[in-house]
């Protein structure tokens, strides 16, 4: 058989070599804690899960889900409108089966062959894997700590720049857990309306963020809809991924483009979860806020343990993760991981899968309970791994 070039360069995810070494520790008896994907494991809100249920023990809910229903379209806009002042209109939203195939979807209604897009480095990968499936030609934008993980506008080279169809911003930041000021938005507007390039932002965690920071829109900012759209995600904030549940907003001609191929390709997300979408957009949000303060309690024990024992690790700004730069003695993001996780049962994920600028660093994701945080904190401090 005969298959796509393009599958040459997809390796096999890291997820699966950790899976894969799980399996293996767990098979000899070993005790393993997993702070490597991001899956929450905190349960919905009841009223998401009782709106659920209701919705799916109706049979005229089986059929095809060719269009987004006014509820749900109508949900997004008031919520919308509510949390960031930004005011949408109908043709300026579109349903994702999920922001991953979302990004691929939108890479291919917007890209031909050789175009140029920048892509932050480190980033989530499907941030490249989209674009590259499209055929583009990518080009990385280093997020370096001594600029506090934003994209440094002034180091992107200006033929680069001129001939660039799309550009891929997501704050707070998947892995580096960074976020992003204000008037860092107003420079990305500027930019982009400067070398006429599409802005693809990632906000799937703006409501996970701590220490007074809060969480803002790509929208808000004037002129944004004019050059860029924005994704948006109820997975994390509302503790329901397996629904597959997030939309694009914005620009009206990005949108149509996204839904024209959106509708060659699949048929709509099932009703129930556009019922349960509403259900959580229109319902009480203190539930947003229980999710957030136990991400932030998780973060502050796992950091205060892990410098306690001589891993000084930077606190997190917002996100569901833990950035955190790796001993000293180690040089590769991936032996480390390795050895944390045979000399440990500790599993995290090494931030060269991230990308080159990932190289030193490995992300924990917050995805389990105080007790399980404290011991692998006794774990890493008794295998002397960080000495």
């Amino acid at each position: 058989m005969i298959f796509s070039k393009k599958m040459e360069k997809l390796a096999s995810s890291i997820f699966s070599q950790l899976n894969y070494r799980k399996d293996k520790l767990i098979s000899e008896g070993r005790e393993v804690i997993d702070f490597s994907i991001g899956t929450p494991d905190i349960p919905p809100a009841p009223h998401i899960v009782k709106t659920l249920v209701e919705e799916s023990g109706k049979i005229e809910n089986y059929i095809y889900a060719v269009n987004d229903t006014s509820e749900l379209t109508n949900s997004v806009k008031n919520w919308y409108d509510r949390r960031y002042g930004v005011k949408l209109k109908n043709d300026e939203i579109v349903s994702l089966l999920g922001s991953q195939s979302g990004f691929a979807e939108l890479s291919l209604s917007l890209i031909d062959a050789g175009d140029i897009v920048l892509t932050p480095d480190p980033g989530y990968p499907i941030f490249t894997v989209g674009p590259y499936l499209a055929g583009a030609k990518i080009v990385k934008m280093p997020l370096l700590k001594e600029n506090n993980y934003l994209v440094d506008f002034d180091a992107i080279d200006e033929e680069t720049a001129k001939k660039a169809k799309l550009m891929v911003i997501s704050y707070p930041n998947n892995p580096t857990t960074a976020t992003a000021p204000r008037d860092f938005y107003i420079r990305l507007v500027a930019f982009a309306k400067k070398y006429n390039i599409i802005v693809l932002h990632d906000n799937a965690y703006s409501e996970l963020v701590f220490d007074g920071t809060t969480g803002d829109s790509f929208l808000s900012i004037p002129g944004a809809k004019d050059i860029g759209i924005e994704f948006n995600s109820l997975s994390k904030t509302y503790s329901i991924p397996g629904c597959r549940i997030a939309f694009a907003v914005g620009n009206k001609d990005v949108i149509n483009q996204l839904r024209i191929l959106k509708s060659h390709v699949d048929y709509g997300m099932f009703l129930p979860f556009q019922k349960a979408a509403a259900a959580a957009l229109n319902g009480p949000q203190d539930y947003v806020q229980f999710v957030k303060n136990t991400y932030k309690k998780r973060r502050d024990l796992l950091i205060e343990g892990l410098s306690k024992i001589g891993w000084n690790i930077d606190s997190t700004g917002g996100s569901m993760f833990v950035w955190a730069a790796i001993p000293k003695k180690y040089k590769s993001s991936l032996q480390f991981t390795f050895d944390l996780m045979d000399k440990t049962g500790v599993i995290v994920v090494p931030g060269s899968s991230f990308g080159k600028h990932g190289e030193g660093f490995v992300r924990f994701a917050l995805v389990q309970n105080e007790e399980k945080i404290a011991m692998a904190i006794h774990s890493i401090e008794a295998s002397k791994i960080l000495i």
